[in-house]
């Protein structure tokens, strides 16, 4: 069964393949998804991400789930030097992260209900877990992001995570911390990890450093990168050949 809803501002797109789902079930999941973005939507008046900015929710006061996202931040704003921050020009916008951990926590309760073959794809960054209904890992495609319909890479993922970065699709939505302009010869960073949550957030770090971004991602363990810049050309980390089908 697969089902996709336009929640958080972008389509979410469910596929679950073992025996025994139901459409109460995909509404459960879709529920979750929707609680997210009424609790982290920086544009619903009632967020909790709205009422911080707002200075009307103090700090003793954040829910459990902000305190996670907030450890998430603050882990990746060191282990990226800085080129990742939930901060910009003083106001609070979590949404490099919320994604990704919105999509792991998902999976997490997908998993719970004993399903094993599965995807979620949210926004263009994807979940997946088991196999395709070929029974073979699932097939992921690398858009082109001078033409976004056609597709420059496939890879073969298991239980593994695939969040692309960049500011072709969505305007320029992301910034460099550090408060120097943001480089323009980069168009896309591709990001694969074991989980969402590292690929999102690193995805969104590296596009942030410009050039360098792939050299950070080749020292990540576990992490494989793909990065093509404004003239058209690819980088790619020596772990994606693993990956890499055509």
């Amino acid at each position: 069964m697969k089902q996709t809803k336009l929640i958080m501002g972008m389509p979410i797109t469910i596929e679950i393949l073992d025996q025994g789902v139901t459409e109460s079930f995909f509404k459960k999941v879709f529920h979750y998804f929707r609680a997210v973005d009424k609790q982290f939507s920086p544009f619903k008046t009632q967020s909790e991400v709205s009422k911080i900015n707002n200075n009307t929710l103090s700090e003793k006061d954040y829910s459990s789930e902000m305190r996670e996202v907030l450890a998430f931040a603050e882990q990746t704003r060191r282990e990226t030097n800085g080129y990742f921050s939930v901060w910009n020009n003083d106001r609070f916008d979590p949404s490099g992260i919320v994604k990704g951990w919105a999509i792991e926590k998902a999976a997490a309760l997908i998993e719970r209900a004993g399903f094993i073959n599965f995807y979620i794809e949210a926004g263009g960054d994807i979940h997946v877990r088991g196999r395709n209904d070929n029974a073979v890992d699932w097939r992921v495609g690398i858009r082109n992001p001078f033409q976004p319909e056609e597709v420059v890479k496939i890879v073969a993922l298991n239980n593994h995570a695939l969040a692309t970065s960049g500011n072709y699709l969505r305007g320029e939505h992301i910034y460099n911390p550090h408060g120097k302009p943001l480089e323009k010869e980069i168009v896309s960073i591709s990001v694969i990890s074991p989980n969402i949550i590292d690929a999102d957030r690193f995805a969104t770090a590296a596009f942030a450093m410009g050039r360098s971004g792939i050299y950070f991602l080749e020292t990540l363990p576990e992490v494989a990168a793909y990065m093509i810049d404004i003239t058209g050309q690819a980088t790619y980390t020596s772990k994606f050949k693993h990956y890499e089908i055509s």
